[in-house]
Protein backbone atom coordinates (compact mmCIF):
# COMPACT_ATOMS: atom_id res chain seq x y z
CA UNK A 1 0.00 0.00 0.00
CA UNK A 2 1.31 3.56 -0.75
CA UNK A 3 2.04 5.83 1.71
CA UNK A 4 -0.40 8.70 2.11
CA UNK A 5 1.29 12.05 4.32
CA UNK A 6 -0.96 13.43 6.76
CA UNK A 7 -0.95 16.90 6.71
CA UNK A 8 -1.35 18.88 10.43
CA UNK A 9 -3.29 22.04 10.13
CA UNK A 10 -2.85 24.36 12.91
CA UNK A 11 -6.11 26.65 13.52
CA UNK A 12 -7.82 27.65 16.24
CA UNK A 13 -7.76 24.68 17.20
CA UNK A 14 -6.55 21.26 15.61
CA UNK A 15 -7.67 20.40 12.00
CA UNK A 16 -5.80 17.57 10.08
CA UNK A 17 -6.82 15.45 7.14
CA UNK A 18 -5.58 12.97 4.66
CA UNK A 19 -5.00 13.78 1.34
CA UNK A 20 -2.55 12.25 -1.53
CA UNK A 21 0.27 14.94 -2.61
CA UNK A 22 0.66 13.68 -5.98
CA UNK A 23 -2.85 15.30 -6.96
CA UNK A 24 -2.64 18.20 -4.98
CA UNK A 25 -3.70 21.31 -7.04
CA UNK A 26 -4.68 19.24 -10.23
CA UNK A 27 -7.50 19.06 -12.16
CA UNK A 28 -8.91 16.64 -13.51
CA UNK A 29 -7.72 13.78 -11.52
CA UNK A 30 -10.20 10.95 -12.28
CA UNK A 31 -11.65 9.82 -15.43
CA UNK A 32 -15.30 9.37 -13.02
CA UNK A 33 -16.24 8.51 -9.77
CA UNK A 34 -16.24 5.13 -10.38
CA UNK A 35 -12.28 5.62 -10.36
CA UNK A 36 -12.30 8.23 -7.76
CA UNK A 37 -14.08 5.67 -5.37
CA UNK A 38 -11.32 2.95 -6.21
CA UNK A 39 -8.27 5.73 -5.37
CA UNK A 40 -10.32 6.40 -2.28
CA UNK A 41 -10.34 3.08 -1.59
CA UNK A 42 -6.62 2.30 -1.58
CA UNK A 43 -5.91 5.18 0.61
CA UNK A 44 -8.54 3.99 3.29
CA UNK A 45 -6.61 0.21 2.97
CA UNK A 46 -6.65 -0.02 6.47
CA UNK A 47 -9.94 -0.39 7.35
CA UNK A 48 -10.54 -3.43 5.37
CA UNK A 49 -12.77 -5.95 6.39
CA UNK A 50 -13.09 -3.70 9.53
CA UNK A 51 -16.98 -4.03 9.98
CA UNK A 52 -17.53 -0.24 9.31
CA UNK A 53 -20.24 1.19 7.39
CA UNK A 54 -19.75 2.82 4.61
CA UNK A 55 -22.52 5.99 4.65
CA UNK A 56 -23.24 7.44 0.68
CA UNK A 57 -24.62 11.21 0.29
CA UNK A 58 -26.84 10.71 -2.76
CA UNK A 59 -26.88 11.15 -5.77
CA UNK A 60 -22.92 11.58 -6.77
CA UNK A 61 -21.43 10.11 -3.70
CA UNK A 62 -23.46 6.70 -4.55
CA UNK A 63 -20.79 5.29 -7.31
CA UNK A 64 -17.77 6.61 -5.24
CA UNK A 65 -18.75 4.60 -2.03
CA UNK A 66 -19.70 1.45 -3.89
CA UNK A 67 -16.40 1.19 -4.90
CA UNK A 68 -14.89 1.64 -1.74
CA UNK A 69 -17.37 -0.65 0.16
CA UNK A 70 -16.70 -3.29 -3.20
CA UNK A 71 -12.89 -3.18 -2.43
CA UNK A 72 -12.79 -2.84 1.20
CA UNK A 73 -15.61 -5.47 2.05
CA UNK A 74 -17.62 -3.19 3.86
CA UNK A 75 -21.70 -2.45 4.31
CA UNK A 76 -22.96 0.22 1.87
CA UNK A 77 -25.98 2.35 2.73
CA UNK A 78 -27.23 5.38 1.02
CA UNK A 79 -28.61 8.36 3.90
CA UNK A 80 -29.30 11.16 1.99
CA UNK A 81 -28.71 15.17 2.81
CA UNK A 82 -30.15 17.86 0.78
CA UNK A 83 -28.29 21.34 0.40
CA UNK A 84 -30.95 24.79 1.50
CA UNK A 85 -30.57 26.34 -2.06
CA UNK A 86 -30.83 30.30 -2.18
CA UNK A 87 -33.79 31.17 -3.50
CA UNK A 88 -32.70 32.49 -6.76
CA UNK A 89 -29.89 29.43 -7.51
CA UNK A 90 -29.93 26.17 -7.54
CA UNK A 91 -26.06 25.06 -7.12
CA UNK A 92 -25.21 27.56 -4.11
CA UNK A 93 -26.73 27.39 -0.72
CA UNK A 94 -26.38 28.33 2.78
CA UNK A 95 -27.09 25.28 4.76
CA UNK A 96 -28.21 21.33 4.24
CA UNK A 97 -30.68 19.11 6.02
CA UNK A 98 -30.05 15.35 7.19
CA UNK A 99 -32.34 12.73 6.24
CA UNK A 100 -32.97 12.73 10.31
CA UNK A 101 -34.27 16.15 10.70
CA UNK A 102 -30.60 17.82 11.64
CA UNK A 103 -30.18 21.11 9.97
CA UNK A 104 -27.31 23.77 9.07
CA UNK A 105 -27.70 26.96 8.55
CA UNK A 106 -24.48 28.99 7.70
CA UNK A 107 -25.49 32.23 9.41
CA UNK A 108 -22.54 34.84 8.00
CA UNK A 109 -24.42 33.52 4.34
CA UNK A 110 -27.79 34.12 5.79
CA UNK A 111 -26.53 37.89 6.45
CA UNK A 112 -24.29 38.36 3.20
CA UNK A 113 -27.03 37.18 1.29
CA UNK A 114 -29.93 39.30 2.81
CA UNK A 115 -32.14 36.53 3.12
CA UNK A 116 -35.28 36.81 5.44
CA UNK A 117 -36.21 34.44 7.76
CA UNK A 118 -39.34 33.67 5.40
CA UNK A 119 -36.59 33.04 2.60
CA UNK A 120 -34.82 30.60 4.99
CA UNK A 121 -37.79 28.89 6.34
CA UNK A 122 -39.19 28.63 2.72
CA UNK A 123 -35.76 27.52 1.42
CA UNK A 124 -35.35 24.96 4.25
CA UNK A 125 -38.76 22.96 3.82
CA UNK A 126 -37.73 22.71 0.10
CA UNK A 127 -34.14 21.14 0.93
CA UNK A 128 -36.02 19.05 3.65
CA UNK A 129 -39.21 17.89 1.18
CA UNK A 130 -36.23 16.84 -0.94
CA UNK A 131 -34.86 14.48 1.46
CA UNK A 132 -38.01 12.48 2.60
CA UNK A 133 -38.47 12.01 -1.01
CA UNK A 134 -35.18 10.53 -1.51
CA UNK A 135 -35.70 8.37 1.95
CA UNK A 136 -39.09 7.20 0.50
CA UNK A 137 -37.67 6.28 -2.95
CA UNK A 138 -34.87 4.69 -1.98
CA UNK A 139 -35.18 3.63 1.10
CA UNK A 140 -38.86 2.22 1.55
CA UNK A 141 -39.36 1.05 4.65
CA UNK A 142 -36.28 0.30 5.51
CA UNK A 143 -35.45 0.61 9.04
CA UNK A 144 -31.59 3.14 9.55
CA UNK A 145 -28.96 1.59 9.84
CA UNK A 146 -28.19 0.86 13.97
CA UNK A 147 -24.65 2.88 14.40
CA UNK A 148 -24.09 2.64 18.09
CA UNK A 149 -20.02 1.72 18.41
CA UNK A 150 -19.64 1.53 14.64
CA UNK A 151 -17.03 3.16 12.64
CA UNK A 152 -19.29 4.97 10.01
CA UNK A 153 -17.44 6.51 6.33
CA UNK A 154 -19.65 9.23 5.28
CA UNK A 155 -18.78 9.49 1.35
CA UNK A 156 -19.64 12.10 -0.84
CA UNK A 157 -18.02 12.90 -4.49
CA UNK A 158 -16.23 16.13 -3.68
CA UNK A 159 -16.51 19.12 -1.02
CA UNK A 160 -17.26 22.55 -1.87
CA UNK A 161 -18.56 24.23 0.76
CA UNK A 162 -18.74 21.60 3.23
CA UNK A 163 -23.03 22.31 4.44
CA UNK A 164 -24.30 18.67 3.41
CA UNK A 165 -21.02 17.27 4.87
CA UNK A 166 -21.20 19.16 8.02
CA UNK A 167 -25.03 18.05 8.59
CA UNK A 168 -24.06 14.60 7.61
CA UNK A 169 -21.58 14.28 10.65
CA UNK A 170 -24.25 15.84 12.85
CA UNK A 171 -26.90 13.13 12.26
CA UNK A 172 -24.14 10.02 12.28
CA UNK A 173 -23.53 11.45 15.65
CA UNK A 174 -27.66 11.47 16.36
CA UNK A 175 -27.74 7.82 15.24
CA UNK A 176 -24.62 7.10 17.68
CA UNK A 177 -21.68 6.45 15.53
CA UNK A 178 -18.69 6.08 17.44
CA UNK A 179 -16.23 7.09 14.82
CA UNK A 180 -16.87 9.30 11.78
CA UNK A 181 -14.74 9.26 9.11
CA UNK A 182 -15.21 11.61 6.45
CA UNK A 183 -14.03 10.57 2.55
CA UNK A 184 -13.98 12.45 -0.64
CA UNK A 185 -12.08 12.28 -3.74
CA UNK A 186 -11.62 16.20 -4.21
CA UNK A 187 -12.58 19.57 -1.90
CA UNK A 188 -11.28 22.86 -1.44
CA UNK A 189 -8.72 23.14 0.97
CA UNK A 190 -10.64 25.99 3.31
CA UNK A 191 -13.33 23.56 3.14
CA UNK A 192 -11.61 20.38 4.23
CA UNK A 193 -10.12 22.12 7.35
CA UNK A 194 -13.56 23.24 7.84
CA UNK A 195 -15.07 19.79 7.79
CA UNK A 196 -12.13 17.80 9.74
CA UNK A 197 -12.86 19.61 12.95
CA UNK A 198 -16.14 17.76 12.99
CA UNK A 199 -14.85 14.34 12.52
CA UNK A 200 -12.32 11.50 13.56
CA UNK A 201 -10.42 11.45 10.49
CA UNK A 202 -10.77 12.83 7.14
CA UNK A 203 -9.54 11.59 3.73
CA UNK A 204 -9.67 13.76 0.56
CA UNK A 205 -7.48 12.63 -1.85
CA UNK A 206 -7.74 15.49 -4.22
CA UNK A 207 -7.35 18.86 -2.34
CA UNK A 208 -7.50 22.17 -4.12
CA UNK A 209 -6.85 25.93 -3.10
CA UNK A 210 -7.77 29.45 -5.11
CA UNK A 211 -10.78 31.44 -5.32
CA UNK A 212 -12.53 29.53 -8.33
CA UNK A 213 -13.08 25.87 -7.05
CA UNK A 214 -15.78 23.35 -8.45
CA UNK A 215 -16.24 19.37 -8.04
CA UNK A 216 -16.63 18.80 -11.68
CA UNK A 217 -13.64 19.81 -12.54
CA UNK A 218 -11.58 16.73 -10.91
CA UNK A 219 -13.66 14.38 -13.15
CA UNK A 220 -12.98 14.28 -16.91
CA UNK A 221 -16.71 13.07 -17.41
CA UNK A 222 -19.08 15.07 -14.94
CA UNK A 223 -22.84 14.08 -15.40
CA UNK A 224 -25.96 14.13 -12.70
CA UNK A 225 -27.02 11.07 -11.74
CA UNK A 226 -31.05 10.63 -11.26
CA UNK A 227 -32.27 8.61 -8.32
CA UNK A 228 -33.64 5.60 -10.84
CA UNK A 229 -29.74 5.17 -11.32
CA UNK A 230 -29.10 5.42 -7.50
CA UNK A 231 -31.64 2.98 -6.97
CA UNK A 232 -29.98 1.00 -9.53
CA UNK A 233 -26.56 1.31 -7.83
CA UNK A 234 -27.78 0.45 -4.37
CA UNK A 235 -29.71 -2.65 -5.67
CA UNK A 236 -26.55 -4.29 -7.45
CA UNK A 237 -24.75 -3.81 -4.80
CA UNK A 238 -27.30 -5.50 -2.56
Amino acid sequence: MAEWRFIALIREQVASYHDDPSLRDQAPVYSDRTAAGRHLAGMLDGYRGSGALVAAIPAGGVPVAAEIAIALELELDMLPVSKILLPWNTESGFGAVAFDGSVWINDTAVLRFGLSPDAVKQSTARARSKVERRLRLLRGDRPLPELDGRIVHVVDDGIAAGSTMRVAITAMRNLGADKVVVAVPTGHGSSVEAVSEYAEETWCANVRRGFSFAVADAYEHWYDLSDGKVAEILDAFR
